[in-house]
C-alpha cells in the first residue's frame, strides 16, 4: 500500500492543542509515556508467545533509549509486539477518529477539562509537548513488512511501508530547541534522561537501556514474595520513598488478585514526620500504574488519618486522565481504599497483642492523628475505638476502651471521661472528687482532637460515654455521706442573679468532696475548649453559660449561706459571689475574663484578714 497523507479534522486539531498546552503540567511526562507504551508491547509479546504460541524471540526483551544530539532527536525503542498498519491507524490515530467535534464541545463547556480525559488513550501525543515533528516506525510480530507514522501534530499525518523494520515499535521525537523559562529542557542531555527514568520508570521490569548501561533498577520489591526479600533491602526501600533515617515499625504486604488486580508494599514509620500536623504535610503513598510511577502524594489512597503510613501501591489499570495525574473517582479506587486502610488497622490491632512495645511507640506518635479517624470514617469507627488506647486514673499505663469496660464496677452503666490541657489538670480537676473519692476510673483524654471526637462516639460497647464535667452526676451515695440540701434556694437565688452573666444557673453538687464549687455544662453544651478551638480559628461561636455547683458541706459554702441569711444587703457578698466562681473557672483550667479585677478583689480580700 502506497503512502498516504490524511487530514486531521479541525476539532481533532484543536483538541491536540488543548492536550498540548493546558493537560499536562510537567513536559518530562512525554518520556515515562513512551516507555511506558514500549512496556506494554513487551508484555504483549511475552504473553502472545506464551499464550497463543506466537513464534518470536523473547529472550532478551528490552528498551533502548538512543539520541542524537546534531539532529537533536530522541528515539525510543522496544522489540515488543509492534503494530500492523490497520493497528497504527486505529492506535496512533486515534484523535482523527470521528467524535472529536463531541468530545471538544465537553471539553469546552467542563469547568475542569481534565475531567473527561481518560475517555481515549492518546499518551502518545503527549510527545508534541517536546517535539517539532515525530516519527513512529512499527512491524508487528508475525508480520514481514512494518508501518511508518509521521505527524508535526497540526493539519495532518502520514503513513507509509516501511519494508524493513525490525519486530518492535520505535518513536523518533524531533526535539524543539530547550527552553529553560518554558520548562522545556534539553531532552538529548544524558543526566535528564536518567533522572526522568529513574523517577518514573526505575521499576519498569524490563531493562531500560542507554548504549551499554541499563538505567532501571527494575527491582519492584512489592511484586516479590515476602521470603525472597530480605529486612535490609525492605529498610533500604523504605529510606528511599520516605526520606527517614530510622527503621519503619511494620512492614505490610498485600496483593489482590482477580477482577481487579493490585499489590502494595506499606510501612508505618518508628517515628511522627514533622508535618503530620501541617495542613500541607504530604501523604505517604506513592502510585503506580504496572509499575509505571504516576503520583508520590496518593491522598485519594488512604483517609487523612493514616496519612502518615508510606508506601507503594501498584495497580494493574485504573481510570486515569491523559497525563495519569488525575485519578478519577471510581470504584477500583474506592476499592483499593477499603482494603489498604483494613489492613493497615488490622495490622496495628495484633501489634496491640504480639508486641506492645512498638505499639505503645506507634501509638505515642501517631494515635493523635489516628483517632481524627473517628470524626469521619464511620464505617471503620469500631475498629479505630479498639485500636485506641487512652490515659485513666486506673493506673500509669494507657488502657483500652475494652479494659475500661471489664473494670467498670457493678451497677456502672456508663464509661467516665473528662478533657483538658494535661494529665495533671484533668486529674486534679474538682470535677474528679467524687469518681476518685469512690473508686470509678475516668479516662484522661488530653489531646486536642478528644474534644471533638467524643462528640461523634455516642458508645462503645453498648456503653454510653459520659463527661463528668457535664450534665448531671448520678453516682451511688451511702446514708452517711447524704450532703445537706435544706436551706440552700435563698442563696443559690442570690448567687444566680449576681452571676447572671457568667452561669445559667446554680445548684447543689454530688460531684464534689472537698472542693467548694466547680463549673459544669449541660448535656448538650459545647465544653469551653471547644468553643475556644473554634474561635481561634476565626469562627464566631455564641457564648456558653455554665452551671455552677456548690458543695453545700464546704465551709465557705456553709458561711456563705449564713453570711446572706444574716446581710442579704451586704455588697460584699456580690464580690464573695464573683471570687467564688473565678476560683471554680481556674480550678478547672479556664481563662478568667477580666483578670486584674479578680486580682484586686483577692488581695482586698486578703488584706482585711491580717
Amino acid at each position: 500500500m502506497s503512502a498516504e497523507t490524511l487530514e486531521f479534522q479541525a476539532e481533532a486539531r484543536q483538541l491536540l492543542q488543548l492536550m498540548v498546552h493546558s493537560i499536562y503540567s510537567n513536559k518530562d511526562i512525554f518520556l515515562r509515556e513512551l516507555i511506558s507504551n514500549s512496556s506494554d508491547a513487551l508484555d504483549k509479546l511475552r504473553l502472545a508467545a506464551l499464550a497463543d504460541g506466537l513464534e518470536a524471540d523473547t529472550s532478551d526483551l528490552h528498551i533502548d533509549l538512543e539520541v542524537d544530539k546534531e539532529a537533536r532527536t530522541l528515539t525510543v525503542r522496544d522489540n515488543g509486539i509492534g503494530m500492523t498498519r490497520d493497528e497504527v491507524v486505529e492506535l496512533i490515530g486515534t484523535i482523527a477518529k470521528s467524535g472529536t467535534a463531541e468530545l471538544l464541545r465537553q471539553v469546552r463547556e467542563s469547568n475542569d477539562a481534565k475531567e473527561l480525559i481518560g475517555q481515549f488513550g492518546v499518551g502518545f501525543y503527549s510527545t508534541f509537548m517536546v517535539a517539532d515533528r515525530v516519527t513512529l516506525v512499527s512491524r508487528k510480530a508475525g508480520t514481514d513488512h512494518g508501518t511508518r507514522w509521521e505527524s508535526a501534530g497540526e493539519g495532518s499525518y502520514t503513513i507509509d511501508t516501511e519494508a524493513d523494520a525490525p519486530v518492535g515499535t520505535a518513536v523518533t521525537v524531533h526535539l524543539r530547541p530547550a527552553d529553560e523559562e518554558d520548562a522545556l529542557y534539553d531532552y538529548t542531555d544524558e543526566w535528564k534522561i536518567k533522572s526522568i527514568v529513574k523517577r518514573y520508570s526505575d521499576f519498569i521490569s524490563f531493562p531500560i537501556r542507554m548504549g551499554e548501561e541499563t538505567l532501571n533498577s527494575m527491582k519492584a520489591l512489592w511484586a516479590r514474595p515476602r521470603a525472597e526479600v530480605s529486612d535490609d533491602e525492605y529498610k533500604e526501600f523504605y529510606r528511599h520513598i520516605s526520606h527517614d533515617w530510622t527503621d519503619p515499625l511494620e512492614i505490610i504486604n498485600l496483593k489482590a488478585e482477580g477482577t481487579f488486580e493490585y499489590e502494595a508494599l506499606l510501612f508505618i514509620p518508628s517515628r511522627a514526620p514533622h508535618d503530620l500536623f501541617q495542613r500541607d504535610g504530604r501523604a505517604g503513598l506513592q502510585l503506580y500504574v504496572k509499575r509505571v510511577f504516576i503520583a508520590d502524594d496518593s491522598r485519594e489512597l488512604m483517609p487523612d488519618y493514616l496519612r502518615f503510613v508510606k508506601g507503594v501501591v501498584d495497580a494493574a489499570d485504573l481510570s486515569l486522565n491523559i497525563s495519569r495525574e488525575i485519578l478519577q473517582q471510581d470504584r477500583h479506587i474506592q476499592m483499593i481504599r477499603r482494603r489498604l486502610v483494613k489492613k493497615v488497622l488490622s495490622t496495628i490491632r495484633d501489634m496491640m497483642t504480639a508486641a506492645p512495645e512498638k505499639y505503645a511507640t506507634f501509638w505515642r506518635e501517631f494515635g493523635r492523628a489516628v483517632k481524627e479517624g473517628l470524626l469521619g470514617d464511620s464505617d471503620n469507627q469500631k475498629a479505630i475505638l479498639d485500636i485506641a488506647t487512652f490515659a485513666s486514673t486506673a493506673g500509669t499505663e494507657p488502657t483500652t476502651l475494652a479494659g475500661y469496660v471489664e473494670r467498670m464496677k457493678e451497677g456502672q452503666e456508663e464509661i467516665y471521661y473528662l478533657t483538658g490541657e494535661s494529665r495533671a489538670q484533668v486529674e486534679n480537676s474538682p470535677h474528679m472528687e467524687a469518681f476518685t473519692a469512690q473508686g470509678y476510673e475516668v479516662l484522661l483524654l488530653t489531646d486536642p482532637v478528644d474534644e471533638i471526637w467524643v462528640e461523634a462516639v455516642p458508645e462503645y460497647d453498648g456503653r454510653k460515654l459520659q463527661s463528668i464535667a457535664r450534665g448531671s452526676v448520678d453516682l451511688p451515695k451511702n446514708d452517711d455521706e447524704e450532703k445537706p440540701t435544706e436551706g440552700f434556694d435563698p442563696l443559690l437565688g442570690f448567687l444566680k442573679s449576681a452571676l447572671a452573666e457568667q452561669v445559667k444557673e446554680v445548684r447543689l453538687s454530688h460531684r464534689l468532696t472537698t472542693s467548694p464549687a466547680c463549673l459544669v455544662g449541660d448535656t448538650d453544651d459545647m465544653t469551653p475548649t471547644l468553643e475556644k478551638m473554634y474561635r481561634a480559628m476565626g469562627q464566631e461561636v455564641p457564648r456558653v453559660k455554665r452551671i455552677l455547683e456548690l458543695n453545700p458541706t464546704h465551709p465557705l459554702v456553709t458561711g456563705l449561706r449564713t453570711a446572706h441569711e444574716q446581710h442579704a444587703d451586704d455588697p460584699a457578698l456580690t464580690e464573695t459571689a464573683e471570687l467564688l466562681y473565678g476560683t471554680a473557672l481556674l480550678a478547672e483550667g479556664g481563662d478568667l475574663d477580666n483578670p486584674a479585677r479578680f486580682a484586686k478583689l483577692l488581695a482586698d480580700r486578703l488584706s482585711r484578714t491580717l
